[in-house]
Protein backbone atom coordinates (compact mmCIF):
# COMPACT_ATOMS: atom_id res chain seq x y z
CA UNK A 1 0.00 0.00 0.00
CA UNK A 2 0.73 3.58 0.15
CA UNK A 3 2.76 5.26 2.47
CA UNK A 4 -0.33 8.16 2.93
CA UNK A 5 -3.00 5.80 2.86
CA UNK A 6 -0.78 3.28 5.80
CA UNK A 7 -0.47 6.83 7.50
CA UNK A 8 -3.96 7.54 7.68
CA UNK A 9 -5.41 4.04 8.94
CA UNK A 10 -2.57 3.58 11.12
CA UNK A 11 -3.18 7.50 12.92
CA UNK A 12 -6.84 6.13 12.90
CA UNK A 13 -6.22 2.97 14.16
CA UNK A 14 -3.36 4.69 16.93
CA UNK A 15 -5.90 7.36 17.71
CA UNK A 16 -8.91 5.47 18.37
CA UNK A 17 -7.18 3.30 20.98
CA UNK A 18 -5.12 5.85 22.53
CA UNK A 19 -8.60 7.42 23.51
CA UNK A 20 -9.49 4.01 25.34
CA UNK A 21 -6.30 3.67 26.79
CA UNK A 22 -6.19 7.28 28.32
CA UNK A 23 -8.82 6.59 30.87
CA UNK A 24 -9.53 3.23 31.29
CA UNK A 25 -6.16 1.45 33.24
CA UNK A 26 -6.87 4.34 35.92
CA UNK A 27 -9.72 5.91 35.91
CA UNK A 28 -10.37 3.32 38.87
CA UNK A 29 -7.83 4.98 40.95
CA UNK A 30 -10.26 8.48 40.70
CA UNK A 31 -13.92 6.76 41.37
CA UNK A 32 -12.21 4.57 44.32
CA UNK A 33 -10.08 7.25 46.23
CA UNK A 34 -11.12 11.01 45.73
CA UNK A 35 -14.88 10.49 44.96
CA UNK A 36 -15.33 7.30 47.67
CA UNK A 37 -16.82 5.12 45.55
CA UNK A 38 -17.87 1.62 46.26
CA UNK A 39 -15.90 -1.54 44.29
CA UNK A 40 -19.92 -1.91 43.03
CA UNK A 41 -20.27 1.26 41.87
CA UNK A 42 -16.38 1.68 40.11
CA UNK A 43 -17.64 -1.74 38.08
CA UNK A 44 -21.24 -0.36 36.95
CA UNK A 45 -19.26 2.43 35.28
CA UNK A 46 -16.44 0.24 33.56
CA UNK A 47 -19.31 -1.87 32.94
CA UNK A 48 -20.77 0.92 30.38
CA UNK A 49 -18.44 -0.18 27.55
CA UNK A 50 -19.37 -3.93 27.49
CA UNK A 51 -23.16 -2.78 28.39
CA UNK A 52 -22.91 -0.49 25.24
CA UNK A 53 -21.14 -2.89 23.05
CA UNK A 54 -24.51 -4.87 23.59
CA UNK A 55 -26.18 -2.40 21.11
CA UNK A 56 -24.42 0.53 19.39
CA UNK A 57 -22.24 -2.24 17.31
CA UNK A 58 -25.21 -3.21 15.78
CA UNK A 59 -26.74 -0.25 14.89
CA UNK A 60 -23.70 1.31 13.76
CA UNK A 61 -22.61 -1.96 11.04
CA UNK A 62 -26.34 -1.29 10.31
CA UNK A 63 -25.90 2.21 9.55
CA UNK A 64 -22.29 2.02 7.57
CA UNK A 65 -23.13 -1.29 5.25
CA UNK A 66 -26.46 0.30 4.23
CA UNK A 67 -26.96 4.23 4.56
CA UNK A 68 -23.79 6.44 5.60
CA UNK A 69 -19.89 6.72 4.86
CA UNK A 70 -17.75 5.03 7.66
CA UNK A 71 -15.69 8.17 7.94
CA UNK A 72 -18.27 10.41 8.53
CA UNK A 73 -19.99 8.13 11.23
CA UNK A 74 -16.71 7.60 13.12
CA UNK A 75 -16.31 11.69 12.96
CA UNK A 76 -19.62 12.27 14.89
CA UNK A 77 -19.75 10.00 17.08
CA UNK A 78 -15.71 10.48 18.35
CA UNK A 79 -16.87 14.60 18.52
CA UNK A 80 -20.18 13.15 20.83
CA UNK A 81 -17.72 11.12 22.60
CA UNK A 82 -15.40 14.02 23.10
CA UNK A 83 -17.48 16.60 24.37
CA UNK A 84 -19.26 13.78 26.71
CA UNK A 85 -15.90 13.02 28.34
CA UNK A 86 -15.14 16.34 29.19
CA UNK A 87 -18.19 16.83 30.95
CA UNK A 88 -17.49 13.17 32.83
CA UNK A 89 -14.26 14.81 33.95
CA UNK A 90 -16.45 17.42 35.97
CA UNK A 91 -18.70 14.46 37.72
CA UNK A 92 -18.45 13.88 41.16
CA UNK A 93 -21.44 11.56 41.79
CA UNK A 94 -21.90 8.50 40.85
CA UNK A 95 -25.42 8.92 39.15
CA UNK A 96 -24.22 11.65 36.98
CA UNK A 97 -20.70 10.26 35.75
CA UNK A 98 -22.68 6.39 35.66
CA UNK A 99 -25.40 8.74 32.87
CA UNK A 100 -22.61 10.37 31.10
CA UNK A 101 -20.17 7.55 30.70
CA UNK A 102 -23.52 5.68 29.86
CA UNK A 103 -24.07 8.06 27.06
CA UNK A 104 -20.09 8.36 26.00
CA UNK A 105 -20.12 4.57 25.48
CA UNK A 106 -23.32 4.45 23.39
CA UNK A 107 -20.50 6.78 20.82
CA UNK A 108 -17.68 4.68 21.54
CA UNK A 109 -18.58 1.14 21.00
CA UNK A 110 -20.32 2.00 17.59
CA UNK A 111 -17.00 3.35 16.28
CA UNK A 112 -15.07 -0.42 17.04
CA UNK A 113 -16.61 -2.40 14.39
CA UNK A 114 -16.54 0.49 11.81
CA UNK A 115 -12.82 1.56 11.62
CA UNK A 116 -12.17 -2.46 11.50
CA UNK A 117 -14.60 -2.03 8.46
CA UNK A 118 -12.87 0.96 7.20
CA UNK A 119 -9.44 -0.46 7.03
CA UNK A 120 -10.46 -3.98 5.60
CA UNK A 121 -12.43 -2.09 2.51
CA UNK A 122 -9.64 0.63 2.05
CA UNK A 123 -6.82 -2.24 2.22
CA UNK A 124 -8.96 -4.51 -0.10
CA UNK A 125 -9.62 -2.02 -2.80
CA UNK A 126 -5.76 -1.87 -3.34
CA UNK A 127 -5.48 -5.82 -2.64
CA UNK A 128 -7.53 -7.95 -4.14
CA UNK A 129 -6.62 -11.43 -2.03
CA UNK A 130 -8.13 -11.38 1.00
CA UNK A 131 -4.82 -13.51 2.04
CA UNK A 132 -2.99 -10.46 1.48
CA UNK A 133 -5.47 -8.24 3.36
CA UNK A 134 -5.07 -9.99 6.19
CA UNK A 135 -1.32 -9.98 6.15
CA UNK A 136 -1.44 -6.16 5.23
CA UNK A 137 -3.52 -5.27 8.15
CA UNK A 138 -1.11 -6.79 10.80
CA UNK A 139 0.84 -3.33 10.12
CA UNK A 140 -2.39 -1.21 10.74
CA UNK A 141 -3.64 -3.30 13.60
CA UNK A 142 0.25 -3.12 15.52
CA UNK A 143 -0.69 1.00 16.46
CA UNK A 144 -3.74 -0.20 18.70
CA UNK A 145 -0.91 -1.77 21.73
CA UNK A 146 1.41 1.16 20.71
CA UNK A 147 -1.39 3.69 21.53
CA UNK A 148 -2.66 2.69 25.07
CA UNK A 149 1.73 2.59 25.57
CA UNK A 150 2.02 5.77 24.57
CA UNK A 151 -0.45 7.85 26.44
CA UNK A 152 0.11 5.96 29.85
CA UNK A 153 3.29 7.41 29.24
CA UNK A 154 2.42 10.51 28.52
CA UNK A 155 -0.31 10.52 31.19
CA UNK A 156 1.95 9.20 33.72
CA UNK A 157 4.76 12.12 32.76
CA UNK A 158 1.93 14.74 33.07
CA UNK A 159 1.42 13.83 36.50
CA UNK A 160 5.10 13.45 37.56
CA UNK A 161 5.05 17.66 36.33
CA UNK A 162 1.62 19.05 37.65
CA UNK A 163 0.58 16.16 39.97
CA UNK A 164 -1.86 13.71 40.19
CA UNK A 165 -4.66 16.07 41.13
CA UNK A 166 -8.15 14.32 41.81
CA UNK A 167 -7.00 12.15 39.14
CA UNK A 168 -9.85 13.96 36.24
CA UNK A 169 -7.10 14.73 33.92
CA UNK A 170 -7.06 11.29 32.36
CA UNK A 171 -10.82 12.11 31.11
CA UNK A 172 -9.53 15.77 29.76
CA UNK A 173 -7.09 13.97 28.24
CA UNK A 174 -9.33 11.14 26.65
CA UNK A 175 -11.73 13.95 25.87
CA UNK A 176 -9.21 16.03 23.69
CA UNK A 177 -8.33 13.35 21.54
CA UNK A 178 -11.51 12.04 20.98
CA UNK A 179 -12.07 15.53 19.83
CA UNK A 180 -8.53 15.33 17.74
CA UNK A 181 -10.22 12.00 16.16
CA UNK A 182 -13.50 13.27 15.37
CA UNK A 183 -12.12 16.14 13.24
CA UNK A 184 -9.10 13.34 11.90
CA UNK A 185 -12.03 10.87 10.81
CA UNK A 186 -13.26 13.78 7.90
CA UNK A 187 -9.87 13.45 6.13
CA UNK A 188 -10.35 9.56 6.16
CA UNK A 189 -10.50 7.91 2.60
CA UNK A 190 -14.42 8.49 1.69
CA UNK A 191 -15.93 4.83 2.39
CA UNK A 192 -18.86 4.82 1.17
CA UNK A 193 -22.38 1.95 2.60
CA UNK A 194 -21.58 -1.26 -0.34
CA UNK A 195 -25.51 0.18 -0.25
CA UNK A 196 -26.27 -3.99 -1.21
CA UNK A 197 -29.47 -4.07 -3.31
CA UNK A 198 -32.37 -5.91 -1.42
CA UNK A 199 -34.85 -5.87 1.14
CA UNK A 200 -32.99 -8.45 3.79
CA UNK A 201 -30.79 -5.79 6.06
CA UNK A 202 -27.02 -6.14 6.43
CA UNK A 203 -27.32 -7.23 10.31
CA UNK A 204 -29.99 -10.00 9.47
CA UNK A 205 -27.39 -11.25 6.79
CA UNK A 206 -24.66 -11.00 9.33
CA UNK A 207 -27.05 -13.16 11.54
CA UNK A 208 -27.59 -15.88 8.93
CA UNK A 209 -23.91 -16.50 9.04
CA UNK A 210 -24.29 -18.15 12.37
CA UNK A 211 -25.90 -21.16 10.47
CA UNK A 212 -22.95 -22.02 9.36
CA UNK A 213 -21.78 -24.60 11.48
CA UNK A 214 -17.96 -23.65 11.34
CA UNK A 215 -18.51 -19.69 11.88
CA UNK A 216 -21.44 -20.83 14.76
CA UNK A 217 -18.31 -22.68 16.77
CA UNK A 218 -16.17 -19.86 16.16
CA UNK A 219 -18.71 -17.47 18.02
CA UNK A 220 -19.55 -19.59 20.96
CA UNK A 221 -15.75 -20.39 21.32
CA UNK A 222 -14.87 -16.39 20.99
CA UNK A 223 -17.24 -15.46 23.62
CA UNK A 224 -16.25 -17.96 26.33
CA UNK A 225 -12.64 -16.69 25.30
CA UNK A 226 -13.75 -13.36 26.03
CA UNK A 227 -15.49 -13.91 29.30
CA UNK A 228 -12.05 -15.44 30.96
CA UNK A 229 -10.51 -12.43 29.77
CA UNK A 230 -12.07 -11.16 33.12
CA UNK A 231 -10.01 -13.09 34.92
CA UNK A 232 -6.76 -11.08 33.78
CA UNK A 233 -8.12 -7.56 33.93
CA UNK A 234 -9.60 -7.86 36.97
CA UNK A 235 -6.97 -10.41 38.99
CA UNK A 236 -3.56 -9.11 37.73
CA UNK A 237 -2.60 -6.07 39.22
CA UNK A 238 -4.12 -7.25 42.67
CA UNK A 239 -2.23 -10.45 42.17
CA UNK A 240 1.07 -8.83 41.17
CA UNK A 241 1.00 -7.31 44.27
CA UNK A 242 0.37 -9.82 46.69
CA UNK A 243 2.96 -11.62 44.99
CA UNK A 244 5.56 -9.08 45.58
CA UNK A 245 5.57 -6.42 42.70
CA UNK A 246 5.47 -2.67 44.56
CA UNK A 247 2.22 -0.72 43.46
CA UNK A 248 4.30 1.68 41.43
CA UNK A 249 5.77 -0.50 39.26
CA UNK A 250 2.41 -2.91 38.86
CA UNK A 251 1.72 -0.52 35.83
CA UNK A 252 4.80 -0.95 33.64
CA UNK A 253 5.29 -4.82 34.55
CA UNK A 254 2.13 -4.37 32.65
CA UNK A 255 3.25 -2.55 29.77
CA UNK A 256 5.31 -5.84 28.91
CA UNK A 257 2.00 -7.31 27.19
CA UNK A 258 1.49 -4.38 25.12
CA UNK A 259 5.28 -4.66 23.95
CA UNK A 260 5.13 -8.60 22.99
CA UNK A 261 1.21 -7.36 21.20
CA UNK A 262 3.22 -4.96 19.29
CA UNK A 263 6.55 -6.76 18.44
CA UNK A 264 3.69 -10.27 17.29
CA UNK A 265 1.08 -7.72 15.82
CA UNK A 266 4.00 -6.44 13.19
CA UNK A 267 6.40 -10.01 12.95
CA UNK A 268 4.49 -12.72 13.92
CA UNK A 269 0.79 -12.63 12.80
CA UNK A 270 0.73 -12.42 9.05
CA UNK A 271 3.44 -15.24 9.17
CA UNK A 272 1.67 -17.50 11.64
CA UNK A 273 -1.62 -17.22 9.23
CA UNK A 274 0.13 -18.45 5.86
CA UNK A 275 2.04 -20.91 7.95
CA UNK A 276 -0.96 -22.60 10.04
CA UNK A 277 -4.27 -20.80 8.76
CA UNK A 278 -6.86 -19.71 11.43
CA UNK A 279 -7.41 -23.06 12.40
CA UNK A 280 -4.02 -23.01 14.28
CA UNK A 281 -3.59 -19.24 15.00
CA UNK A 282 -6.59 -19.04 16.76
CA UNK A 283 -5.75 -22.38 18.78
CA UNK A 284 -2.09 -21.30 19.39
CA UNK A 285 -3.56 -17.90 20.88
CA UNK A 286 -5.81 -19.68 23.01
CA UNK A 287 -2.49 -22.15 24.21
CA UNK A 288 -0.56 -18.95 25.01
CA UNK A 289 -3.42 -17.30 27.95
CA UNK A 290 -3.62 -21.28 28.91
CA UNK A 291 0.14 -20.76 29.41
CA UNK A 292 0.13 -17.27 31.07
CA UNK A 293 -2.93 -18.73 33.74
CA UNK A 294 -0.94 -21.71 34.76
CA UNK A 295 2.21 -19.82 35.31
CA UNK A 296 -0.40 -17.43 37.39
CA UNK A 297 -1.15 -20.62 39.03
CA UNK A 298 2.54 -21.81 39.89
CA UNK A 299 2.59 -18.13 41.75
CA UNK A 300 6.50 -18.44 41.88
CA UNK A 301 9.22 -17.38 40.70
CA UNK A 302 8.65 -14.07 40.66
CA UNK A 303 10.54 -13.59 37.55
CA UNK A 304 8.04 -16.40 35.83
CA UNK A 305 4.87 -14.79 36.70
CA UNK A 306 5.97 -11.44 35.30
CA UNK A 307 7.41 -13.01 32.41
CA UNK A 308 4.22 -14.38 31.52
CA UNK A 309 2.83 -11.11 30.85
CA UNK A 310 4.21 -11.28 27.48
CA UNK A 311 1.75 -14.06 26.73
CA UNK A 312 -1.36 -12.05 26.92
CA UNK A 313 0.10 -10.02 24.68
CA UNK A 314 0.38 -13.06 22.51
CA UNK A 315 -2.76 -14.29 23.22
CA UNK A 316 -4.76 -10.79 22.14
CA UNK A 317 -2.57 -10.97 18.76
CA UNK A 318 -3.20 -14.35 17.87
CA UNK A 319 -6.80 -15.16 18.71
CA UNK A 320 -8.33 -11.22 19.37
CA UNK A 321 -6.95 -9.40 15.96
CA UNK A 322 -6.95 -12.94 14.17
CA UNK A 323 -10.46 -13.24 14.76
CA UNK A 324 -11.27 -9.95 13.59
CA UNK A 325 -9.14 -10.98 10.06
CA UNK A 326 -11.47 -14.39 10.12
CA UNK A 327 -14.54 -12.68 10.38
CA UNK A 328 -13.38 -10.06 7.61
CA UNK A 329 -12.06 -12.93 5.22
CA UNK A 330 -15.97 -15.06 5.89
CA UNK A 331 -18.05 -11.97 5.32
CA UNK A 332 -19.86 -10.66 2.20
CA UNK A 333 -18.57 -7.40 1.12
CA UNK A 334 -21.39 -5.46 1.67
CA UNK A 335 -22.13 -6.84 5.23
CA UNK A 336 -18.37 -6.20 6.11
CA UNK A 337 -19.32 -3.37 9.27
CA UNK A 338 -22.14 -5.77 10.26
CA UNK A 339 -20.11 -8.89 10.51
CA UNK A 340 -17.47 -7.22 12.66
CA UNK A 341 -20.46 -5.21 14.49
CA UNK A 342 -21.58 -8.98 15.40
CA UNK A 343 -18.21 -9.84 16.99
CA UNK A 344 -18.14 -7.02 19.11
CA UNK A 345 -21.45 -7.53 20.52
CA UNK A 346 -20.57 -11.29 21.44
CA UNK A 347 -17.02 -10.21 22.69
CA UNK A 348 -16.75 -7.21 24.30
CA UNK A 349 -20.54 -6.65 25.11
CA UNK A 350 -21.94 -10.18 26.26
CA UNK A 351 -18.40 -11.87 26.77
CA UNK A 352 -16.90 -9.03 29.09
CA UNK A 353 -19.77 -8.50 30.64
CA UNK A 354 -21.17 -11.39 31.92
CA UNK A 355 -17.37 -12.53 32.08
CA UNK A 356 -16.96 -9.69 34.96
CA UNK A 357 -19.98 -10.68 37.03
CA UNK A 358 -19.22 -14.57 36.74
CA UNK A 359 -14.81 -13.56 37.47
CA UNK A 360 -16.71 -11.38 40.47
CA UNK A 361 -18.00 -14.62 42.34
CA UNK A 362 -15.25 -16.73 41.71
CA UNK A 363 -12.79 -14.35 43.47
CA UNK A 364 -15.35 -13.96 46.28
CA UNK A 365 -16.02 -17.54 46.46
CA UNK A 366 -11.95 -18.10 47.19
CA UNK A 367 -11.56 -15.57 49.15
CA UNK A 368 -10.69 -15.31 53.26
CA UNK A 369 -9.38 -12.91 55.84
CA UNK A 370 -9.25 -10.08 53.11
CA UNK A 371 -6.88 -12.24 50.94
CA UNK A 372 -7.56 -13.65 47.88
CA UNK A 373 -6.35 -17.40 47.02
CA UNK A 374 -4.84 -17.02 43.89
CA UNK A 375 -4.21 -20.53 42.46
CA UNK A 376 -7.74 -22.03 42.45
CA UNK A 377 -9.18 -18.47 41.18
CA UNK A 378 -6.49 -19.10 38.39
CA UNK A 379 -7.17 -22.61 37.83
CA UNK A 380 -10.51 -22.15 36.55
CA UNK A 381 -9.68 -19.87 33.42
CA UNK A 382 -7.10 -22.74 32.92
CA UNK A 383 -9.89 -24.97 32.66
CA UNK A 384 -12.05 -22.62 30.11
CA UNK A 385 -8.93 -21.92 27.92
CA UNK A 386 -7.79 -25.94 27.58
CA UNK A 387 -11.66 -26.58 27.03
CA UNK A 388 -11.81 -23.56 24.02
CA UNK A 389 -8.21 -24.91 23.12
CA UNK A 390 -9.61 -28.55 22.26
CA UNK A 391 -12.68 -27.12 21.01
CA UNK A 392 -10.85 -25.46 18.27
CA UNK A 393 -8.57 -28.30 17.26
CA UNK A 394 -11.39 -30.97 16.90
CA UNK A 395 -14.38 -28.38 15.48
CA UNK A 396 -13.42 -25.18 13.87
CA UNK A 397 -12.03 -25.35 10.55
CA UNK A 398 -10.36 -22.21 9.23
Amino acid sequence: MGWQLYFVLSAMMFLEFAIWGAWSPVLAARLLGPLKMSGRQTGWIYGTIPLACIVSPLIAGQLADRWVASEQLLGVAHLIGGVLLLVAARKKTFGGLFVVMGLYSLCYAATLPVVNSLMFTQLGQVFKDKAVVSAESGKIFIWAPVAWVIVGWLLSTWRRLKGTGDGSDCLFFAGFISLVMGAFCFFLPHTPPPGAAGTVLPIVKAFSMLSETNFLIFIIISFVVSAQLQFYFLGTAQFLGDIGVQSRNVPAVMTIAQVAQSIATFFALGYLLEKTGFHGTLAIGVLCWLGMYLAYSAMKPKWFVISSQALHGLAYVFFIIGGQIFVNSVAGEEIVSSAQALLFVVTIGFGFFFGTRFTGVVMDRFRADGRFRWRPIFLVPCVLTALSVVALILFFRG
